[in-house]
């Protein structure tokens, strides 16, 4: 079968493998869309210690063709979209069959950019903020594929007021999700405190996660998800977060993959029957062929895409 190795030179090279089989509690699936993701740029930076050559993609959308051990075979044939933790970029891709997850009646495309952000996104307003009613609520890398998510979860979850921070050159798309106000990153920065907030969410680190602090409310909630700006640890004053009865909260869909799969899929399952009825839209802005995958994740890496981004796998 065709798949697009990252080998040990860095290069994505479309080459011809063998066809993986499913293991005890695996399924394989016929891959038509995969999404991309700001893992796949962690994996080509060498952020993780992922063995070389291998194939990457890590969300898969098509139809499940075979089942491993302890699988029931009645799911040979459905419409899925699932969370790999490798492999998506090829004609068929084995996943976890409890991180597979049904996609009938859903595009197949807008199942690809379901993938790791609408949960998520779903998890970082409805379980580890647990944005409340009337609730305002400030959105990191507002035109990104987890906060254009977020700020249509915080909606669904009442939120008062929703602010995004954003590039200056992404407002205009960021705008189309909601958001009450945008905030170009520069301006949120330099501008002294003054609204403050119930909830934040942190996907960049360094001095933006200490202004962030600097934005809460008494009681408010900050989630850090990620460090898009830099991996650069900052020091957190505990004794200062406790005087004035705010939190910092984290968040690894990856890790919680491997700890508690069954709480990560009931997320999604929730997720993604909100995307089915509409009421959550993943926006699919770019599609790659994937002879392309390696400038698709280039230009994720540069700053170039907004929204989701998927690579064509099969017709």
């Amino acid at each position: 079968m065709k798949a697009v190795v990252l080998d040990t030179d860095d290069q994505f090279r479309l080459t011809d493998i063998d066809e993986p089989t499913p293991g005890a509690g695996e399924v394989a699936i016929s891959v038509q869309y995969a999404g991309i993701q700001w893992g796949d740029v962690l994996v080509h930076k060498g952020h993780f210690p992922v063995p070389r050559p291998f194939v990457p993609g890590f969300e898969a959308a098509g139809h499940i063709i075979a089942v491993g051990e302890g699988v029931d075979e009645n799911r040979i044939g459905r419409q899925v979209t699932a969370l790999t933790s490798a492999g998506a970029y090829a004609e068929v891709a084995v996943a976890s069959a409890a991180l597979t997850f049904d996609a009938t009646g859903v595009d197949p495309r807008i199942a690809a950019g379901f993938g790791w952000a609408t949960p998520t996104a779903y998890d970082l307003i409805n379980t580890v903020t647990r944005v409340r009613p009337g609730e305002s609520v400030l959105i990191h890398a507002a035109a990104g594929g987890v906060g254009s998510l977020a700020a249509q979860f915080a909606r669904a979850a009442g939120a008062g007021r929703i602010v995004g921070v954003s590039d200056a050159d992404r407002a205009a798309y960021a705008a189309q999700f909601g958001y009450d106000l945008l905030i170009p990153r520069a301006e949120f920065m330099e501008a002294p405190t003054e609204e403050l907030f119930d909830v934040i969410l942190d996907p960049i680190g360094g001095p933006v996660r200490l202004a962030n602090l600097k934005r809460l409310a008494p009681h408010g909630r900050l989630a850090i998800y990620g460090n898009i700006a830099t991996f650069e640890p900052v020091e957190l004053d505990a004794n200062d977060l406790l005087m004035n009865g705010k939190s910092a909260l984290t968040y690894n869909s990856n890790l919680l993959s491997q700890t508690h799969p069954d709480r990560l899929a009931e997320s999604a399952h929730r997720a993604l029957r909100l995307v089915a009825a509409g009421q959550i839209r993943p926006d699919i802005t770019a599609e790659y062929e994937l002879t392309d995958l390696g400038k698709a994740i280039q230009d994720l890496a540069d700053g170039r895409t907004r929204g989701k981004s998927i690579v064509r796998i099969a017709a």
